[in-house]
C-alpha cells in the first residue's frame, strides 16, 4: 500500500500546515520518508530512541509525533540523531511532525479534545501566539474542586492546582503544554482558572498574585490528546489500523 505521498497531503491540507506559522526547529509535515508503503500507523507525543524502538517492534511504518526530531536545532547527524535516523530508515518508518497546527485545530488539536474531555462547550479561540490563536477558553461556573477532580480523570495521574482563584470558576483558558510561563498574558483575557501542562516556580508566585486557579497536568499528559485524534481520523479515513506509543517523560 504506496500511501505515504497521499496521506501527506491530506494531513497537510487538514492541519493547514503550511499556513500556521511555529517556531523553525518545529520543521512541521513529514521529516522523514519511506519506500511510501504504509500499512499501519503510530501515534506519540515525541520522537525518540525509546518511540522509534517501539515503532519497529510493532511494525509501524508511519508515524505521527507532537515534537519532532529537530527541536535541538541544527546539529550533526551523530549520536542520538544518527542512532534515531538510522532506526527509521532501517524500518522503513516515515516520521511525521506536527507541533502548533495540532495544537491549534478545532476537531483533533490537543486544546480542543482536551476541552471535551473535560465537558467544557461553547469554547472559542483565544491566547495570540505566532499569529495564530493557540488556547481555547470559556464561561463556565464550576466548583473549583469538580474541575480538577475531571481533570485528573481525564489525565489519568495526578495534577498539581494551585487553588489562587474563586472556588467557583467564571472564565476557563485551556493551553497544553508549557503555557504556565505565560500567565501573567493569559490574565490580561479575564481568565480566572488556566489549565495547562508545566509551569516555572515563579509561575505560582504569579498565580497568588493575580488571583487565579493555575492547574498543571503535565506537559506530555496534555499532548496525547491530538496525536490520538489525528491517528483515528486517518484510521478511518484511509482504512488503516492505528496504536498509540505511550513513553511518558515525566514532565
Amino acid at each position: 500500500m504506496f500511501l505515504l505521498p497521499e496521506i501527506v497531503r491530506y494531513i497537510d491540507d487538514y492541519l493547514h500546515i503550511r499556513e500556521i506559522e511555529d517556531w523553525p526547529n518545529a520543521v512541521n509535515g513529514l521529516q522523514i520518508e519511506n519506500s511510501g508503503r504504509v500499512t499501519k500507523i503510530g501515534a506519540a507525543v515525541d520522537a525518540s530512541t525509546r518511540v522509534l524502538t517501539q515503532a519497529a517492534k510493532k511494525q509501524i511504518d508511519f508515524l505521527i509525533v507532537h515534537h519532532g526530531l529537530f527541536w535541538p536545532g541544527l546539529r550533526p547527524v551523530t549520536g542520538a540523531l544518527g542512532r534515531q535516523l538510522t532506526l527509521a530508515l532501517e524500518n522503513d518508518i516515515a516520521l511525521y511532525s506536527a507541533h502548533l497546527p495540532l495544537d491549534v485545530h478545532p476537531k483533533v488539536g490537543n486544546n480542543a479534545q482536551l476541552a471535551r474531555l473535560l465537558g467544557l462547550k461553547l469554547t472559542e479561540p483565544f491566547f495570540e501566539e505566532k499569529g495564530q490563536l493557540i488556547g481555547l477558553k470559556t464561561r463556565a461556573s464550576l466548583p473549583r474542586e469538580e474541575l480538577v477532580r475531571r481533570l485528573r480523570k481525564t489525565l489519568g495521574g495526578p495534577i498539581k492546582a494551585f487553588n489562587c482563584g474563586p472556588e467557583k470558576t467564571k472564565t476557563i483558558g485551556v493551553i497544553t503544554g508549557a503555557a504556565g510561563s505565560e500567565i501573567d498574558k493569559v490574565a490580561q483575557e479575564k481568565i480566572d482558572t488556566l489549565i495547562t501542562g508545566e509551569a516555572p516556580h515563579w509561575a505560582a508566585v504569579a498565580a497568588e498574585e493575580l488571583e487565579m486557579n493555575l492547574l498543571l497536568g503535565g506537559h506530555y499528559a496534555t499532548e496525547t490528546f491530538g496525536v490520538k485524534a489525528l491517528a483515528a481520523h486517518l484510521s478511518k479515513a484511509f482504512k488503516i489500523s492505528w496504536t498509540f506509543i505511550d513513553c511518558p517523560t515525566g514532565m
